[in-house]
């Protein structure tokens, strides 16, 4: 058996393989997205079982069987808790499997991101405790700029001219950063420069508050870029929470509280 050293990882998703065990999708700080069976992890008093959960830093090893070097799916060896992960509130739960689908939509398995590792783990952590959605949006602008898709938001993709802070820009998927129309969804020049040099510095605090400041229009236009570089279908965790939305739209009011005007 070829085997990996032990890493950092995040468990992205998982299948049944068999009555007593699963296929995991792993994100690994040195590998990048690994798929890997856990051997016996649904048996009751497997050791794995409670460690296995979405969003907790772990340590894992895994193993390759010798003479599968092409092999896709590894089989790990171990995984154990590796410092205290972070505890999402019920509200944020859908946000983060949402952005554990994005890394599957959008990374290719075996190509390391070290640095979206770390952004990740932060974000998980902003996230349990942010008021708003700027964890979300900073860690999609991440996303996107890892994957090489994100445009220099300091310069209009078409001309090269540099941004100006008075004037409107909007994201598009086949165009880059362009200039916004009067009557078109849009972007401050001033705001696309704070976020490019939130980027450029790697400040995950920074890129974070410059995205407070416009979170409504930074939601509609990086919606329009990943829709655009993620196709169809569209993702399950999204329609998930449009299904939410139409319950408690649906809802009756408490009998306690009268309906909102």
């Amino acid at each position: 058996m070829s085997r990996a050293a032990p890493q950092p990882a995040f468990v992205l998703h998982q299948w049944d393989w068999s009555e007593t065990s699963l296929i995991l999708d792993l994100f690994t700080r040195e590998q990048g997205r690994v798929a890997a069976v856990a051997k016996g992890a649904k048996r009751p008093y497997s050791q794995l079982r409670p460690v296995l959960m979405p969003f907790q830093r772990l340590l894992v090893a895994t193993v390759r069987p010798k003479g599968e070097e092409g092999a896709d799916i590894l089989t790990l060896r171990s995984a154990e808790y590796a410092g205290a992960g972070a505890t999402l509130p019920p509200a944020r739960l859908i946000t983060g499997f949402y952005l554990n689908e994005l890394l599957m939509k959008l990374l290719a398995r075996g190509d390391p991101h070290e640095q979206l590792f770390d952004a990740y783990a932060d974000t998980l952590h902003a996230l349990a405790a942010a008021e708003d959605e700027s964890p979300l949006r900073a860690f999609e602008l991440l996303l996107l700029r890892e994957t090489g898709v994100l445009p220099d938001l300091g310069r209009s993709t078409t001309t090269q001219a540099r941004v100006q802070p008075e004037r409107h820009y909007r994201l598009q998927g086949e165009a880059g950063l362009v200039a916004a129309a009067d009557d078109e969804p849009a972007l401050s020049g001033a705001l696309c420069l704070a976020l490019q040099a939130a980027l450029d510095a790697n400040h995950r605090e920074a890129l974070r508050h410059a995205c407070q400041a416009a979170l409504p229009a930074l939601k509609g236009q990086l919606r329009t870029l990943l829709h655009y570089h993620l196709g169809s279908p569209p993702l399950r965790t999204r329609q998930m929470m449009l299904d939410v939305r139409r319950l408690l739209d649906a809802a009756p009011p408490p009998a306690d509280r009268a309906p909102s005007p």
